[in-house]
């Protein structure tokens, strides 16, 4: 099979081509330095970043405490802008990732601009929401209303959801709020895998 090389492609493939590799090296240097070796996803996983039919609108990574969530997370949302860029989805794919109790903060009403964070969370093509279980307390009720408007965007205009949690949706009510966890579940339906195995952390002090 004959591959295409760079001097092969037109001087619109080319530049699209070197979009995406710009924003891919962004992409790598915001990956937190313990998560940048790549690994092997899970089948779901790379189906789900690749856009294969029927795959779920959104995906929600469960399983236990250290079992890699976090680092499959971050390598799925790169393989997703990867994929944006190379089938020529319309506009610059944009991905958001957030740790949930940082969100949580950055959306208090003291917060440098909660609006602008919601705004920005509502309107990227990806958002990823890491250990979204994490907060020991609630959400004010004013932090888990920005939620519910974050969530009702992205739900209403079909904007996907990456979500890391060591609990499944339903059980997260009193983490994020009924309304949302009600968003949550149905955005994220067919979509929740369950990592499997031991604590890796445990088992590298073992």
């Amino acid at each position: 099979m004959h591959s295409v090389s760079g001097d092969d492609l037109t001087p619109q493939q080319q530049w699209l081509d070197e979009r995406r590799r710009h924003a891919l090296a962004r992409f790598d240097d915001r990956i937190p330095a313990l998560y940048r070796q790549a690994i092997d996803l899970p089948a779901e996983a790379a189906q789900w970043a690749d856009g294969a039919d029927g795959a779920p609108a959104s995906l929600f990574l469960t399983g236990i405490i250290g079992v890699g969530k976090t680092h499959a997370a971050w390598h799925t949302a790169r393989r997703w802008l990867d994929n944006q860029h190379r089938h020529g989805r319309p506009g610059s794919p944009t991905v958001q990732t957030w740790r949930s109790t940082q969100l949580f903060d950055a959306l208090r009403p003291e917060g440098d601009n909660p609006r602008a964070v919601t705004q920005a969370a509502q309107a990227c093509g990806l958002l990823y929401l890491d250990d979204l279980a994490a907060a020991r307390v609630s959400p004010s009720g004013w932090t888990q209303e920005r939620l519910y408007e974050i969530f009702d965007e992205r739900y209403t205009k079909q904007r996907p959801l990456l979500i890391t949690c060591d609990v499944l949706p339903g059980r997260l009510a009193d983490v994020v709020g009924e309304r949302v966890a009600s968003r949550l579940a149905e955005m994220c339906r067919g979509g929740i895998h369950l990592m499997r195995g031991a604590d890796r952390r445990l088992a590298g002090a073992a």
